[in-house]
């Protein structure tokens, strides 16, 4: 079993039953995001929660691997909430850590949720815990290490709502008289 973990860059230190993953254990991924929890058959089953390298977790009820109940924490310590989600929404722009903590001074406009924000690399979007480069569908953490692949709605979502790395010009364009 370890020469397996040891091929795709994972490690495991947790209960075996029959050479089978299974049991209390943590599972480390070559992304450095960790799995601590219950296992069965060398799935997640059971209550376990994934951490994240940027600080936040997902705790969640698994079987057979698969998240059937859950919560997302992000690394400031806001619960994710979709039913009632009111964090940076069409209504109320402010961030979490404005709403947390208190508003800065007149005139300061805060872009993201953490200050000072990341230098954007041109062509990307900063999506939260790292940027987006679209072309490739890649995001990396800020340091430029991989952390997953985006889907059509992660991508969708990330062009609809996540800061670029350029500037666009916006306003009122006259029409050119023929």
């Amino acid at each position: 079993m370890d020469d397996i973990l040891q091929y795709t860059g994972s490690s495991y230190d947790g209960e075996y039953t029959n050479e089978r993953l299974e049991g209390k254990g943590k599972y480390n991924f070559p992304t450095e995001t960790r799995y601590e929890g219950e296992m069965k058959d060398g799935m997640f089953h059971g209550k376990g929660t994934l951490f994240f390298p940027n600080g936040s977790r997902y705790e969640a009820t698994w079987e057979k691997g698969l998240a059937v109940e859950g919560k997302y924490t992000f690394a400031d310590g806001l619960v994710f909430d979709e039913e009632d989600w009111e964090y940076c929404d069409g209504y109320d722009r402010r961030f979490y850590t404005e709403i947390s903590g208190s508003l800065g001074p007149a005139g300061h406009e805060q872009l993201v949720n953490n200050e000072p924000r990341h230098q954007i690399p041109e062509g990307c979007y900063d999506c939260g815990d790292g940027f987006y480069n679209p072309r490739t569908r890649v995001v990396v953490d800020y340091n430029n290490k991989f952390l997953r692949n985006a889907d059509e709605d992660e991508h969708a979502w990330i062009i609809k709502t996540c800061l670029k790395g350029w500037d666009e010009y916006i306003g009122f364009t006259p029409k050119v008289k023929a």
